[in-house]
Formats: structure tokens, C-alpha cells, sequence
């Protein structure tokens, strides 16, 4: 199954590191991801599709733990 995830994060050393190894913990791969800034903002938006065959709810609370991530939203992809 795959799955969106819509993420805004705080612009730190490592905060990327820190998404991509609770999601694959988590038991999700990640597919793809891509993510912007808004000029000299504090935060990143990342947009991430992962697959895998556990519940979302067990994503989203893991990122939602993490200090850098100020927001997660995880969806099922159509």
C-alpha cells in the first residue's frame, strides 16, 4: 500500500536523516520525496510517498515525535 505524506520541518542539521530512518524503523519504504522552502523561512515543506504493508497511523505518530517535525499529515495514495 502506499501512502502520502505531507510534512513541515524544522530547518535543522540531520532533520531529513532523522525522517527517512523512523520511516524505514517504522517498516515503510520510502518511494519518492521532495521538498521546498520559502525563501529564508524556518521550516521545510517535504512531501514523501512511502509504501508498506503496516497501518499509517503507526507513521504519523512516529514522525509527529520527532523534535524537527512541527506537522505530518499521512494519507493513502489513490
Amino acid at each position: 500500500m502506499h501512502y502520502q505524506c505531507e510534512m513541515t520541518l524544522r530547518r535543522a542539521e540531520g532533520a531529513l536523516v532523522r525522517v527517512l530512518g523512523t520511516t524505514e524503523r517504522r517498516g515503510f519504504r520510502p518511494v519518492s520525496f521532495e521538498g521546498d522552502t520559502h525563501g529564508h523561512s524556518e521550516h521545510w515543506k517535504l512531501r514523501m510517498t512511502v509504501e508498506g504493508d503496516r497501518p499509517a497511523g503507526s507513521l504519523q505518530g512516529q514522525l509527529a515525535k520527532l523534535y524537527d517535525c512541527v506537522s505530518v499529515e499521512v494519507s493513502q495514495c489513490r
